[in-house]
């Protein structure tokens, strides 16, 4: 069911899907809800899904007064609150994480566990913020089109992009209106947000780490140096994938999340 809701002087979208536990799926930078689309069919047969399309993303309006990771995490505790869930679990990719990892700082009592798809609690290095800034300089120069063409190949492997050249060219086309004021403001948005390997070092509740062995954008070392921080984790490796392991893996990735939700929400 598609649902439209107003925060703070924007419109936010979100779908759900499916009936019983609640499940939330966060996406990622220059995404939106439907990058989920292999999962949502598989685990909408056993949890209720809420997809949100992140302020500025997918069928979500941009508003400028929404510029911060906290920004985006008050977001997604109004959806909460609307749908007056009591408890969930939230799983967010790559930007997505930053926001579930905000959200569960706040809220933990909110949360039976979270996944971390892809993403990270270390803060940008200064090496990370000057790649965004250049990121930022392309966007505002070539505009996004330009720049969805250019980044996401990147997120996959050179296998799986030699394989499947039809999926990431349709990732191409499906992002390539994307309002470029958003790109420059989640940009600037992960370049600001602070260090939270406290959260995983506090939260007394199941955490779920699926990290990709060939991911750049998160390298593989730093997931398995945080992994240890929580006090109850989950560790999945997707061998042969890089940031994109809900196409690259499909399959393990719906087994995975589906006995993570099986395990965390008893």
């Amino acid at each position: 069911m598609d649902k439209i809701i107003n925060y703070r002087s924007s419109t936010i979208f979100y779908r759900t899907e499916g009936e019983g536990y609640p499940v939330i799926l966060i996406h990622g930078f220059a995404e939106d809800g439907t990058i989920w689309q292999n999962q949502i069919e598989y685990l909408a047969k056993n949890y209720q899904l809420i997809i949100p399309d992140l302020p500025g993303s997918g069928k979500s309006s941009f508003n400028p007064k929404l510029i911060t990771i906290d920004d985006y995490a008050e977001c997604i505790k109004f959806i909460v609150d609307e749908e007056k869930i009591s408890d969930c679990i939230i799983i967010g990719h790559s930007m997505g994480g930053y926001i579930t990892l905000a959200f569960a700082e706040k809220y933990s009592e909110k949360l039976k566990a979270f996944g971390l798809f892809h993403s990270t609690a270390y803060a940008d290095s200064e090496e990370k913020k000057s790649a965004r800034k250049k990121g930022i300089e392309f966007i505002e120069k070539h505009g996004s089109y330009e720049f969805i063409k250019q980044s996401v190949p990147n997120l996959f492997t050179d296998g799986f992009r030699k394989e499947h050249p039809e999926i990431v060219l349709e990732l191409i086309e499906r992002y390539n209106n994307f309002n470029p004021r958003s790109l420059v403001s989640y940009y600037n948005a992960m370049r600001n947000r602070t260090d939270r390997t406290h959260v995983l070092k506090n939260f007394k509740k199941a955490v779920l780490f699926v990290i990709g062995e060939k991911d750049s954008a998160v390298p593989l070392e730093h997931s398995l140096q945080q992994s240890f921080l929580p006090e109850l984790c989950y560790i999945h490796i997707l061998e042969n994938a890089a940031h994109m392991g809900m196409f690259e893996n499909r399959n393990y990735s719906n087994e995975i999340l589906n006995e993570f939700l099986k395990q965390a929400k008893k």
